[in-house]
């Protein structure tokens, strides 16, 4: 073997034991999913007394709460997400299914469906969602959900109603646990009021 050979060989022996030294990497953080939760409630299963079918579409959101991170405020203006916590879907989209499921347990209007299923509907929810995140007030969390919503008549486009919607949830203690908990009272009293909002004016339809 010539000397260039050796040099060869031993400057790789070298280099691999660099690697293997620097393969020993932090453990990646351990996520926990969390489902929005909801207060079980009995169903009502009424005959429908509206007769428009409607579509709810998924709120629109910024880049912060169009995603699957729990979002807080700790402080002023400054937010952020609680580490190592995730929902199981993006926030808007639970909110929506949140609020299909609530009209759908309702049972007054004969069907409620989202943009993703091509179903036929006279009237359309759309919807801006300015909040969903836990703000701490006088160091307590509270959990905060506003939704711009819009009520059109799929027909002509045109808006028969719009409302903001504001709910504010205290959270039992600062835990993540009880943070979501929060979250799922927060939505279910924000779908039972866009609930009622909803069907009043529909009913004002011919």
């Amino acid at each position: 073997m010539s000397l260039r050979q050796s040099l060869s060989r031993f400057a790789l022996l070298g280099l691999f034991s660099t690697l293997a030294a620097c393969s020993v990497l932090p453990e990646s953080e351990t996520l926990r999913i969390f489902l929005l939760p909801t207060t079980p409630t009995p169903q009502q299963a009424s005959e429908p007394t509206i007769q428009q079918a409607l579509r709810i579409n998924t709120p629109q959101a910024s880049r912060i709460l169009s995603g699957q991170r729990i979002a807080v405020v700790p402080q002023g203006n400054e937010i952020s997400a609680y580490g190592g916590a995730r929902w199981s879907d993006a926030a808007p989209v639970l909110l929506r299914d949140r609020l299909i499921e609530a009209f759908q347990r309702d049972g007054r209007m004969p069907s409620v469906s989202n943009e993703d299923v091509n179903l036929y509907a006279d009237l359309s929810l759309h919807s801006d969602l300015r909040a969903f995140q836990t703000v701490y007030t006088d160091g307590k969390p509270v959990v905060v959900i506003n939704l711009d919503a819009r009520l059109v008549n799929r027909n002509d486009q045109r808006t028969l109603a719009n409302r903001r919607f504001e709910v504010r949830q205290p959270s039992a203690d600062p835990s993540v646990e009880r943070v979501v908990e929060a979250f799922g009272q927060a939505s279910d009293r924000l779908s039972a009021d866009i609930l009622e909002w909803s069907l009043s004016h529909a009913q004002q339809q011919p």
